[in-house]
């Protein structure tokens, strides 16, 4: 049986015309949509497209699929309007809280699948630094918000009535300057040679990144530039620019607007976990679906 998230890809790319453009559309990479697509070829035993240096153009095979996948994904429409209609999500607001990382690189997605499903759901999404997210969902400002903590950090109950729902962990990795010594080689570097380095910050009151500095302190690392931001685009602006090194989650590594020299460090201890703060006690049908899309979406590769 074929996946119906792998046939809308491919309406998506024949609509498009070239699977850059579909990606945008669906809040993929590129290389995602492109495993996606490969897959449904595996399904279907035949190729479906063909690559040429304007895009995509549909086979014969890609043709006839397309036509019978648009039929059962109108229908597939049709059964969670009237579904969502029967659960309450045929209207009204979900308000929804992210940070800056996770608000670019895994919400959009989520929020695209969310959308296709409960179009009549009007989407509110604010920006809050953690974890001043899990505080707005107590005082009922936002129905639910992605925070993160890290590894060592301190151990902080969530507020009377919110709930936290862990959604994927992420190692801290450091970020060089490209070319610089400690980025060279493709094994873990051991913490120790961090020892003199002069490191860029973002946490001046930060108490979980005050605690990942402590270690790299005691590796002998010193803050060397204080970043009064809590973002890491700078940090990373800034490393890139040869004023230090960094150690940042590493998703931000991966998706740095500016060069960078990026290595694993040994022992792998050092930690972040993205989770999902709601209300534990009220099962809004809006927000008890989005939490179930962040914990399939966030398991996709991005």
């Amino acid at each position: 049986m074929y996946d119906p998230t792998r046939l809308a890809a491919l309406v998506a790319v024949a609509e498009a015309g070239s699977i850059t453009r579909a990606a945008e559309r669906l809040g993929y990479t590129p290389p995602a949509l492109s495993q996606q697509l490969a897959k449904l070829e595996r399904e279907a035993g035949a190729a479906l497209l063909v690559r040429h240096h304007r895009g995509t153009r549909l086979t014969a095979a890609g043709e006839l699929l397309v036509a019978r996948a648009r039929r059962v994904l109108d229908e597939l429409e049709r059964a969670r309007h009237e579904l969502a209609s029967l659960g309450g999500l045929s209207g009204g607001r979900l308000r929804v809280g992210t940070f800056m990382t996770a608000g670019t690189q895994l919400l959009p997605p989520v929020l695209s699948a969310f959308r296709r499903a409960h179009p009549d759901v009007e989407l509110v999404v604010a920006e809050y630094e953690p974890p001043h997210g899990v505080a707005a969902v107590a005082r009922g400002e936002t129905d639910l918000a992605l925070t993160h903590t890290y590894e060592p950090g301190p151990v902080v109950d969530p507020p009377a009535g919110v709930a936290l729902e862990p959604l994927m962990t992420e190692e801290l990795v450091l970020v060089t300057a490209p070319g610089h010594a400690l980025s060279a080689g493709a094994g873990r570097l051991p913490r120790a040679e961090l020892a003199g380095q002069p490191l860029v910050s973002s946490a001046p009151d930060n108490a979980n990144r005050r605690q990942v500095e402590a270690v790299l302190a005691g590796e002998g690392a010193s803050v060397a530039v204080r970043c009064e931001t809590p973002g890491y685009v700078l940090v990373c602006a800034l490393v890139s620019a040869g004023l230090g090194v960094a150690v940042v989650p590493e998703m931000v590594a991966r998706v740095a607007v500016t060069p960078l020299g990026v290595r694993r460090l040994d022992p792998a201890g050092l930690r972040r976990t993205i989770s999902v703060a709601y209300r534990a006690e009220e099962a809004a049908p809006a927000a008890e679906t989005l939490r179930a899309l962040l914990r399939g979406g966030f398991g996709r590769p991005s």
